[in-house]
């Protein structure tokens, strides 16, 4: 995957890119990240990449004709086109349907916004997308951007280290992960769950699904909702789940 990130900024990736997961899927091939200064590509000699909105107004807005040159000077860096994004508060949401959608492509270009956001040519007719990671403002697209690529790289086959830990992350299967344990069995008076340790492992995946369901229910229940109405739930886990909530779910599904 070839990832090219727009930026006024791009000593903020300083680190998340050269760290953990994504650095060892860069440092293998895995993973091809580019960071690209919008800056390089103003017109004037101030190198000025916004100016004031029409109709009046706060702040300043993100002027098209830089970010049209640097997008279109970005594609001819590789052979695929890419899939171009916005990273702006007013994007669909992040989540991890959005993640794996985004992971199947194979270049992508994100573009942080600053300022008061993005001349409306730059939506309608240079982004195939928007994506934003919350309901909060932030300063600039550039964290929406390391959260984003972090998302991403861990989905590239072999850059985990346990690809089978992708399976049973929170939000991979629709639900929060059960709680996890390690040693020692006994901490201060608290003890390890004895399924845990008892070695039947359909047992434990049975204590697995069922803590993840009642700890989504009692955190995220839009989770549990969509579940639910997906069938994602078993009947005898629904059965359970009832019995331990004391109530009825059918106003959920």
């Amino acid at each position: 995957m070839r990832i090219d990130i727009l930026t006024l900024f791009p000593e903020m990736f300083q680190g998340p890119l050269d760290a953990s997961i994504v650095a060892r899927a860069r440092e293998q091939g895995l993973a091809e990240i580019a960071l690209h200064n919008i800056r390089d590509w103003a017109f004037d000699k101030h190198r000025r990449v916004d100016d004031e909105p029409y109709g009046g107004g706060a702040g300043m807005v993100m002027k098209p004709e830089p970010l049209f040159a640097a997008v279109e000077a970005v594609q001819e860096l590789a052979e695929s086109q890419a899939h171009v994004v916005l990273l702006t508060p007013q994007g669909r949401l992040l989540t991890q349907e959005v993640v794996e959608e985004l992971a199947e492509r194979p270049r992508l270009l994100l573009i942080c916004g600053r300022y008061e956001g993005f001349d409306e040519r730059i939506r309608e007719h240079l982004a195939d997308d928007e994506v934003s990671i919350g309901d909060y403002v932030l300063s600039g697209g550039e964290p929406a951007a390391i959260v984003l690529v972090d998302a991403l790289v861990r989905r590239i086959p072999n850059a985990l280290g346990n690809e089978a830990s992708l399976d049973e992350e929170s939000h991979t299967r629709g639900l929060l992960e059960y709680a996890q344990y390690t040693r020692p069995a006994e901490f201060r008076g608290w003890q390890v769950p004895d399924v845990l340790l008892s070695g039947n492992h359909p047992e434990v995946e049975k204590w697995r699904r069922r803590q993840s369901l009642l700890r989504t229910a009692q955190r995220r229940p839009d989770l549990l909702s969509r579940a639910l109405k997906t069938g994602a739930v078993s009947e005898d886990d629904r059965r359970w789940l009832e019995e331990e909530l004391e109530t009825n779910l059918s106003d959920l599904a």
